[in-house]
């Protein structure tokens, strides 16, 4: 049970880490810089079902770094080389607010499932003390 209950919490952070990457998009051609949304859309799909284990929240935060590092390389990749792998090697040559964006993202990302993670493990242990 608790692997279907992973799967689909997995499922719904990358459901929702598509939804923020379009609506990034979206929004950087309004004009607008919502970096946040990434990880933080991920973090609520991953949120709409619970599991106990503390990896998937993990992997969810992880999910969460990545998807928000893809957006921004992909609207604004560097100009010396519009690769991935340039971008990944020069991160640290981002403004600090893209930074800071793309890690509160990781960290809704992680911290949502993680929350409903701790939500599960007092439900179960609720019906083991009733049974």
């Amino acid at each position: 049970m608790n692997f279907k209950n992973d799967c689909f919490v997995i499922v719904g952070a990358v459901i929702g880490g598509l939804l923020g990457m379009v609506a990034f998009k979206w929004l950087v051609g309004q004009g607008f810089y919502a970096l946040l949304l990434p990880g933080g859309l991920l973090g609520m799909g991953a949120g709409i079902f619970r599991s106990p284990s503390k990896i998937v929240a993990s992997v969810c935060g992880f999910l969460a770094l990545a998807f928000g590092l893809v957006a921004e390389w992909s609207e604004f990749p560097f100009l010396a080389d519009a690769s991935f792998g340039y971008f990944l090697r020069n991160v640290y040559d981002l403004k600090p607010v893209t930074l800071i964006m793309i890690g509160l993202g990781g960290a809704i990302g992680f911290w949502i499932p993680f929350r409903r993670s701790q939500d599960a493990q007092v439900t179960s242990n609720r019906k083991a003390n009733v049974e």
